[in-house]
């Protein structure tokens, strides 16, 4: 009896250790969820537009369906990667993130759109180049930090010298131009240094710095001077150059509490432009209402969390490139959420960034897929793996 009671015990530990070991249930689930929110938040937001364009009402709900189950298996294949080789090419990533870059700006090579060379052609898919740049820079710095940390942290000679490769991404993202990608790689690195325990005088002085070099290159240029005014004032010029905006701010509006009801919207038959990808949040806002915003907004505050509790741990157990990792996954995913949702609130001038794992785009759905699978290895290596060899258990 005692030995059926120890083997039941075992049997129970085993399949616990299997289960805990795979994937952070929390972590998985809210990326999950709101995947399947994005899905039919696409297909709801984008029917008119995809009738008008292709003749076919879910055309763009059956492309981000293939990103979706794309990005699922690509997810899955990055958590069975190792740390070690990420961390052992990171510098390689450096040079293939330059390439990337400078490819996009051949002509002939990249793809322009709406004014923008952003793309490069593969096929019947278009890959943005600034979305995959995002992740290698991660990848990168967590590399980076681990070796060079000591410096970053106690010198400004050591803070500046990653910054100059952050200079050389940044000039060639404007180049593009995609000034919003920029300030999500820039912001996402500085937030990494921060977190590796950089001086913030040393944040200072660059802040400085960049908010004047930025100022500049908005002044410079008529169109982001043209975005800037209709941030301040859309009702100014509510049929031009405010027009997207105003849009947005009728369909938040007109959600009101629990919102017009799923396909209801008013605003995505043809008056706001982009309902299904910059502006997919609006469209939630008008259909579901206050409800419905604040279960993705909860969804989002879960996943950017557990990005950062993952981090934590792994840190605690001295694993500095993991946790390098889940931080700038976090600062990255959280600061793209917001400057998206404070562009459809008029709260913050026009990006052109995605609201990830929900806007139409296959770029972003596929590599912020990839990310969540990178937090994913980190939880099983650091997390996971060493408290099944505690237990015994020593087979992934």
């Amino acid at each position: 009896m005692n030995l059926s009671r120890q083997a039941t015990r075992g049997l129970h530990a085993s399949l616990d250790i299997k289960l805990y070991k795979f994937c952070d249930v929390t972590l998985v689930m809210s990326a999950m969820l709101l995947l399947g929110i994005g899905l039919v938040m696409v297909a709801s937001s984008s029917v008119e537009i995809a009738d008008r364009a292709t003749g076919d009402p879910l055309y763009y709900f059956k492309r981000q369906a293939i990103f979706a189950a794309l990005g699922v298996l690509a997810g899955f294949v990055f958590t069975r990667i190792r740390l070690a080789y990420w961390e052992s090419f990171s510098v390689v990533l450096l040079f293939l993130m330059i390439a990337l870059l400078v490819l996009v700006l051949v002509p002939g090579v990249g793809r322009t759109v709406h004014g923008s060379t952003r793309w490069l052609i593969l096929g019947p898919f278009g890959l943005q180049v600034s979305e995959v740049v995002k992740l290698l820079l991660i990848i990168y710095l967590a590399g980076y930090l681990v070796k060079h940390g000591r410096q970053v942290i106690e010198s400004f000679a050591g803070f500046i010298k990653p910054m100059l490769v952050l200079i050389v991404l940044f000039t060639l993202l404007l180049l593009e131009p995609d000034f919003g990608a920029a300030i999500v790689l820039l912001v996402t690195a500085l937030g990494m240094f921060f977190l590796a325990g950089a001086k913030v005088w040393n944040f200072l002085i660059l802040f400085i710095a960049s908010t004047a070099s930025m100022a500049v290159v908005a002044v410079s240029s008529p169109y982001r001077m043209e975005r800037l005014t209709a941030f301040l004032n859309p009702w100014s010029d509510p049929f031009g150059s405010g027009f997207q905006l105003t849009q947005s701010l009728i369909a938040i509006g007109s959600g009101s509490w629990t919102g017009l009801g799923l396909g209801a919207s008013v605003q995505k038959l043809f008056y706001l432009p982009k309902a299904h990808n910059d502006f997919v949040f609006a469209v939630i806002a008008e259909e579901l209402g206050l409800i419905g915003v604040t279960v993705v907004l909860l969804l989002f505050l879960v996943l950017i969390y557990r990005c950062f509790v993952i981090g934590k741990q792994v840190e605690e157990k001295g694993m500095k490139f993991g946790a390098q990792i889940c931080y700038g996954v976090g600062v990255w995913l959280g600061l793209q959420a917001f400057i998206n949702i404070g562009v459809n609130m008029g709260v913050l001038p026009t990006k052109g960034l995605t609201l990830p794992l929900i806007s139409a785009g296959g770029s972003s759905l596929l590599v912020v897929c990839m990310a969540i699978g990178l937090v994913t290895r980190v939880y099983i290596e650091g997390v996971a793996e060493k408290s099944a060899s505690r237990q015994g258990f020593t087979d992934l």
